[in-house]
């Protein structure tokens, strides 16, 4: 655990930095001012730290042995409102409507399995309230731009994915997920392996459905590599994180056990996977919805090999990245 908590406490300062310099850049680039930027990067690095804190096993288990149920509740609460008072409150653009919600949504999940006993019927409301919340888009409400090119409602996206994880883990005890942001050697090559098994049946499939076109990068290798890199980090930590979690940590495990069948299982949960795709850009986006089904299976396929998300992580983030650098 030692070791776990160094490592965390490592990552946390690589974080800062590069989120500092990162942020810097980015704000200089998009011409933000100054006073923008220097409200909106703290609020960032709180979020963010939180975020991989719930993602690193020995910092939820030092969380747990430190306070009781009911006072991890409040402070998981508490710490939901914060990234947003710290932006809002010295930009003007606080609202105690906005506040209130938010502390609603924070508390409903962080103290339900305080409140309500851990069963099969409250694992899937939880569970449909952290989808629909998703699904409706709210967080873009809650969280105001504090400047026109500067989006920041992926705070509560962030929020939303850690409340979630900090619940089931933390509170509900889910075990044989293996969440973690730091996958090992056996992860690598079962999520490659995979996502190089899913490749010639997506090609095939997206020829047949003309979901994208092929455009390869005109930058140099070395820029599209450096750029690949970095959009993988950026999936492999947040959108695939928080979707294998859910879809095949939880909801594919509790659909094999439910229905005694483990290929049962994957399908269904990879049927799901695909229709909440619908969504994407123009609803319904029913390509979009097949690739993603299919694309499930082999998630789930890695999941079930890997005994856990992080080998999906790693097949999910490839197909990702593969996508949105190479074809548009």
């Amino acid at each position: 655990m030692q070791h776990s908590v160094r490592g965390f406490t490592a990552a946390l300062v690589a974080l800062w930095l590069g989120g500092c310099i990162g942020g810097t850049f980015y704000a200089q680039s998009q011409h933000i001012p100054a006073f923008v930027s220097a409200a909106v990067l703290p609020a960032i690095l709180v979020e963010l730290s939180l975020y991989f804190a719930s993602g690193f096993e020995a910092t939820r288990l030092r969380f747990e042995k430190a306070f009781s149920e009911p006072v991890r509740a409040l402070c998981l609460t508490v710490s939901g409102l914060v990234p947003y008072s710290l932006y809002t409150v010295p930009l003007g653009l606080f609202r105690w409507d906005h506040f209130l919600l938010l502390a609603l949504l924070a508390g409903a999940v962080s103290f339900w399995f305080v409140m309500l006993p851990a069963g099969r019927i409250t694992d899937v409301l939880l569970l449909a309230l952290l989808a629909s919340v998703m699904l409706i888009k709210l967080f873009p409400t809650i969280y105001p731009r504090p400047y026109e090119r500067l989006r920041v409602d992926f705070l509560g996206q962030l929020l939303w994915i850690r409340l979630g994880l900090m619940a089931f883990l933390s509170f509900r005890h889910v075990e044989g997920v293996r969440v973690g942001l730091i996958p090992r050697a056996r992860d690598w090559v079962i999520g490659i392996r995979y996502f190089v098994f899913f490749m010639p049946l997506a090609a095939a499939l997206n020829a047949w459905i003309g979901f994208a076109r092929y455009n390869p990068p005109a930058a140099p290798w070395w820029q599209t590599l450096l750029l690949a890199a970095g959009m993988f980090a950026g999936v492999f930590w947040v959108l695939a994180l928080g979707e294998e979690f859910f879809f095949r940590g939880l909801l594919q495990r509790w659909l094999c056990d439910w229905t005694a069948n483990e290929w049962v299982g994957v399908a269904l949960a990879s049927l799901l996977f695909g229709s909440v795709h619908l969504w994407f850009r123009d609803f319904p986006n029913w390509r979009f919805a097949l690739l993603a089904t299919i694309a499930g299976v082999f998630y789930g396929l890695a999941f079930r090999s890997g005994k856990g998300v992080r080998a999906a992580m790693i097949t999910h983030s490839l197909v990702v990245v593969t996508w949105r650098v190479f074809f548009n």
